[in-house]
């Protein structure tokens, strides 16, 4: 907020310029005087974003002017400023929603300064909140949140479309890093609980002997350590969403009674006896076949059911053509607007490189690349010699293309003697071939 525009409505005009002179000390004060309630009246269409009233006008009481402007808009915080030191007036007002009531003496201009203070502080305050849930909502519009124009994709905005009409369970698939997460937010952000908590939970990141604890909470006390009261996440979610992340992670025993509080819909803390009733939309995700989990005996088939709901299973990136590249000019733009660069691009070369590769670690993977690429270019384009791929993935890069038999044990051949940095004996050894096939590939490339 720049400027704070004040309606100061005071009957006496040595007063007021008074208190308007000192007012105006601060330049981001927007003054405006007026000696009527009438005057104040008709200027409301301004928007003042606070109101001084003098409580004995000549055209109208306090009391009935304050009524007056509430029924117009009973948003604008007024502060009252009154003649009578009267505490139970004062009450009165407070009670109608004032947020101030000065009494007129040698110390009202500095009363009313302060108060313009704590006014807009909470002024700024709301208007924070009121950013952040519409960064929040954009953020996670799932249109936008969710980049891609591919058809697997496009399958995935079908099913969450389905998902944001009921409160039914949904269950997301997918490869680590095809963004789970993402998706259960993008559920939560633009249903109608969008204003509830989102509560996230990963298995695979909390102790076997604390997850209890956290799902449910527990009392002081209700075991070693347990100095205060703990409100666990179902308790946390009411209203909202819980998310529990790599559910395939969940422990036999704690499967079973994860079972009995979604069938119940109400927790007991540990070392409580009282029952709580919660209401939370369950959002489940795993890079694991819930299906051949039951199968294997790892995973409850009653538990299954409970929540499977909604099933959306996430493609990899593989699979989604040319999302890559939309995905990749996404990351270095929102790099670069971060880092405070330079717009950067990518060069046609790089292009190629990046439709190329299988990202075997799918989304992560490729904003880790292109946060890289970013650092490492010139600033300007990013070229080919700026990607570099984890090694631990060129195997996959190889497998990723079709080419002939011949072709790939090229590839192998030049990667291991790059690797080697061109030593033609330590290559040969490595991969058991003989060295004049390896002078042979050399020879055939450099004709």
């Amino acid at each position: 907020m720049n400027s704070l525009k004040i309606f100061l409505i005071e009957d006496d005009p040595f007063f007021g310029e008074t208190l308007r002179y000192h007012l105006r000390l601060n330049p981001d004060y927007d003054i405006h005087l007026f000696q009527t309630g009438k005057e104040c009246i008709e200027n409301l269409y301004k928007k003042p974003d606070i109101i001084c009233l003098d409580f004995g006008l000549p055209d109208i009481s306090g009391d009935k002017l304050l009524k007056k402007i509430q029924e117009i808009n009973n948003s604008i915080p007024i502060i009252i400023i009154s003649g009578q030191d009267n505490i139970e007036i004062a009450v009165d007002f407070l009670k109608s929603g004032v947020k101030d009531y000065i009494v007129k003496n040698n110390h009202t201009k500095d009363i009313l300064w302060n108060s313009i203070i704590k006014i807009r502080e909470n002024i700024n305050l709301v208007h924070e909140v009121e950013e952040l849930k519409e960064q929040l909502e954009q953020k996670f519009s799932f249109e936008k949140s969710i980049i891609g124009q591919s058809d697997a994709i496009k399958s995935v905005f079908n099913k969450i479309n389905k998902a944001l009409n009921t409160n039914i369970n949904v269950s997301i698939t997918g490869e680590t890093g095809t963004g789970k997460e993402v998706v259960a937010k993008a559920i939560h952000y633009n249903s109608d609980k969008k204003n509830k908590p989102f509560i996230a939970v990963n298995m695979a990141a909390i102790p076997k002997e604390l997850i209890e604890s956290e799902f449910f909470g527990h009392e002081k006390g209700a075991f070693t350590g347990a100095e205060n009261r703990a409100i666990g996440k179902f308790e946390q979610a009411d209203g909202g969403t819980i998310f529990l992340d790599e559910i395939a992670e969940l422990d036999l025993n704690l499967q079973s009674k994860l079972l009995r509080v979604l069938q119940e819909r109400e927790v007991i803390r540990l070392g409580g006896k009282e029952k709580i009733k919660f209401n939370a939309r369950l959002i489940i995700a795993t890079h694991k076949d819930l299906a051949q989990e039951v199968k294997k005996g790892n995973f409850r088939e009653d538990l299954y059911y409970r929540i499977i709901g909604l099933p959306i299973e996430l493609p990899p990136l593989r699979d989604r053509g040319n999302d890559k590249l939309l995905l990749a000019k996404y990351f270095i733009d929102m790099f670069t607007k971060e880092n405070k660069m330079k717009p950067i691009s990518l060069s046609k070369e790089a292009k190629d490189k990046l439709s190329k590769y299988p990202f075997p670690g799918n989304i992560r993977e490729l904003k880790s690349v292109v946060d890289l690429a970013c650092v490492m270019s010139d600033g300007k384009e990013i070229q080919t010699e700026d990607l570099t791929f984890s090694s631990i993935n060129d195997t996959n890069f190889f497998l990723s293309e079709e080419k002939t038999l011949k072709e790939y044990t090229s590839d192998i051949i030049l990667h291991y003697l790059k690797k080697n940095n061109n030593d033609v004996i330590k290559t040969a050894q490595k991969l058991d071939i003989g060295k004049s096939t390896i002078y042979n590939l050399l020879n055939a490339q450099n004709k």
